[in-house]
């Protein structure tokens, strides 16, 4: 499909939103902002499908276990059941506290001018780090929109500092702690499984007991992410459920505990039972983790949609509560059309821009096989429990990358330990090269057969050398990637809040 067509495609279906927007404005004098602000809002859902939904897929694209095509439907059904589903009926209208609703003076006019300059500047930001291939947190992109907004409109004093301070120490707390996981998780794989003289039944043991962590992790994971909009329609329905306005650390680790326990029953014969053919190399052991991880696409999926729709639909949701009651609220209800806007959105610009991002995750950072993606999913869902318990800002995107660099520099250091092998092998490369360049100058023209065959010998030993040496030169994570993307996170909120702010005077001033 060529980006012309692409283009169409997106702009039909911002046109479809713009269209139902305006049929259901209430407020005639503020009824174009409704339809802008909608279109906004379809722009900034599209967006973060291309770009967000690649750290659900990605690593299992390229690890081989999900073709590019199956990715994008699987990630579209779950990301949109997630957020129809699990999406909540709620949302709070200054996303994650950061500025005073009360700093707009109780004029709903500059709150929608602001949530709609912070809607846009996310999504400019957005499309700009996905044609330059860098993930970025679509969450601090909505953050530093709504800062730059927020700034324009009541001025710096408005700000919580302290939230923002929490959002920039996930810069680093993010990447660092589903990198450190990831790690451990592919250096358990390693050393209990491919350092085993006996793989087979290394794998019996322990593949069973790693996918029952990875199901404990991921009902866990969904449990609080994904189930916390709903869970009072849950209690009331369930009454030995807690009955509790979001389910508890306890309850979610429960959950997780009897689904890892369950799962290990049902995997363990299934794995003696696939093991019983295989000779027990690498490619047969990452065989074993396939279905975890298109599971585990699935379930990341669905949570990122249910928990992450906001950022499209929060903003939006606000703008229609303001101009519906002419009044600043710190809570907002979402619409069904508004949810579906998100839903959707988030499917189409998968399908439509998600390849791009997707190749990045999956393959342009560091070679990934199914054991090494299996230990990223794994670190996804552990890194988000681990910081909800703990209160510590997280963004889903630098986790996932993160954990990406952390399999990848994890590589890199076992491989150093192999460093004098490798070096001594390269020295008697070396030889045989030199002596084969001696044995091919004393060679005389009066056996034209034997140089020839000298010549092509001298040839292939040069290139295998050039080889080795390559090999000794190589990092296994390509470090140009990671300057770029770092780099990219560091000015996402800074680079959204400029943008929201100039957008927000634009605004105002076609208004005014």
């Amino acid at each position: 499909m060529n980006n012309s067509v692409k283009i169409v495609l997106g702009a039909v279906f911002a046109a479809a939103v713009a269209w139902y927007a305006g049929s259901i404005a209430t407020q005639e004098s503020h009824g174009g902002f409704l339809v802008l602000a909608a279109l906004f809002g379809a722009y900034m859902a599209m967006n973060i499908g291309a770009n967000d939904v690649a750290n659900n897929v990605g690593p299992a694209v390229g690890a081989g276990a999900l073709s590019i095509g199956g990715a994008i439907v699987i990630a579209s059904i779950f990301e949109a059941g997630g957020a129809l589903i699990a999406g909540g009926d709620v949302v709070g209208t200054i996303k994650k506290g950061i500025i005073d609703p009360a700093a707009f003076g109780g004029d709903p006019m500059l709150f929608v001018y602001g949530m709609s300059a912070a809607l846009l500047a996310a999504a400019l930001w957005l499309n700009l780090a996905t044609w330059l291939k860098a993930p970025v947190s679509t969450t601090h992109s909505i953050v530093g929109g709504v800062l730059g907004g927020g700034i324009a409109a009541g001025g710096v004093a408005i700000v919580s500092w302290g939230t923002m301070g929490k959002i920039a120490a996930s810069w680093v707390i993010s990447p660092v702690l589903g990198g450190v996981i990831a790690a451990v998780f592919l250096y358990i794989i390693k050393s209990q499984i491919l350092y085993k003289e006996d793989r087979i039944d290394a794998a019996k043991k322990v593949v069973p007991i790693l996918v029952a962590v990875m199901a404990a992790a991921f009902l866990t994971y969904l449990t609080l992410k994904g189930l916390k909009h709903i869970w009072k329609d849950l209690a009331d329905l369930f009454s030995f459920l807690p009955q509790t306005k979001k389910p508890t650390f306890g309850i979610a680790l429960l959950f997780g505990a009897i689904g890892g326990i369950a799962t290990f029953f049902v995997v363990k014969p299934k794995v003696v039972r696939k093991v019983g053919g295989m000779e027990g190399s690498r490619t047969d052991i990452n065989l074993l983790f396939t279905i975890p991880l298109i599971f585990a696409a699935a379930l990341l999926s669905f949570a990122h949609g249910a928990n992450d729709v906001a950022n499209a639909v929060g903003p939006l949701a606000a703008v229609n509560d303001a101009l519906t009651h002419l009044a600043v609220s710190k809570k907002a209800a979402i619409p069904l059309w508004v949810m579906v806007v998100g839903g959707v959105g988030i499917s189409v610009g998968l399908a439509l821009y998600g390849p791009r991002l997707i190749r990045t995750v999956g393959s342009e950072i560091t070679e990934l096989d199914q054991m090494r993606a299996f230990s990223i999913m794994m670190a996804a869902a552990i890194t988000v429990v681990i910081a909800s318990q703990l209160g510590l800002p997280v963004s889903s995107t630098h986790i996932a990358v993160g954990a990406v660099f952390g399999v990848g520099f994890l590589r890199e250091w076992l491989d150093s330990k192999n460093m004098p092998q490798k070096q001594e092998r390269l020295r008697e490369e070396a030889d045989k090269l030199e002596a084969l360049k001696a044995e091919l100058d004393a060679c005389t023209n009066e056996d034209p057969a034997k140089k020839l065959r000298l010549i092509e010998a001298h040839k292939a030993q040069k290139k295998a050398v050039k080889h080795l040496k390559k090999r000794l030169k190589e990092n296994y994570v390509k470090r140009d990637m990671v300057k770029k993307i770092v780099a990219a996170w560091i000015i996402t909120v800074p680079a959204a809040a400029v943008l929201s702010a100039l957008i927000f005077y634009v605004l105002k001033g076609i208004a005014g």
